[in-house]
């Protein structure tokens, strides 16, 4: 398996943070988002964001911008479907996502996401720590894109239950620390401790 292009998830709605983009709040001399760039970049081929609204505010980031092609916030699946589709038109065969309010992201996310997959038929693993799964953090083989796109016309939201479906790997992370997602003001302050 070819080095996979990454995906940045950011296309949801923080509603818990009060809307906006939690990416782009500042924490330790950055963006939530900065910090998972830097933490995402050097494991992969090439990064996108996937956002939806006026991708002008991502301008300064420098990163293709690729928008959910199924309307109404239809969840991650649907950031993994633009992401998928993106990268088909770059002759990727694989995508690795990320969350974009996870500051502490693991720097050995894609390559033990890469063995897990391995040992599939298809390619495909989700991220697991003592916690439980990370289903916004996987790797996705591009041949999947129109299952996936069926599944998302015909309602499907749920993450796990797709790569369920497709009997995903999982990829065991020792530590829930590296998956400590930014939902909230409180959680913003504590990631900022962490720092």
């Amino acid at each position: 398996m070819k080095q996979p292009l990454g995906v940045i998830l950011a296309g949801g709605q923080a509603t818990r943070m009060g809307g906006g983009d939690k990416g782009l709040l500042p924490i330790g001399g950055g963006t939530i988002l900065s910090h998972v760039i830097e933490r995402l970049e050097p494991q992969v081929a090439g990064l996108a964001l996937n956002a939806n609204g006026d991708p002008t505010r991502f301008s300064a980031l420098n990163l293709p911008i690729v928008a959910d092609s199924i309307p109404d916030f239809a969840g991650p699946l649907s950031g993994v479907l633009a992401g998928l589709d993106w990268a088909a038109e770059q002759g990727a065969s694989h995508i690795v996502t990320a969350a974009a309010d996870t500051p502490f992201l693991p720097c050995d996310l894609v390559p033990y996401l890469m063995l897990a997959a391995e040992g599939t038929n298809i390619g495909l693993a989700l991220a697991s720590s003592p916690n439980g799964r990370h289903p916004t953090f996987g790797i996705w083989p591009v041949a999947l894109r129109d299952d996936l796109r069926t599944a998302l016309q015909a309602g499907l939201r749920k993450v796990v239950l797709w790569t369920d479906s497709h009997n995903a790997a999982t990829a065991d992370f020792p530590n829930d620390q590296s998956f400590f997602n930014v939902n909230t003001p409180e959680d913003l302050a504590k990631a900022q401790a962490m720092l």
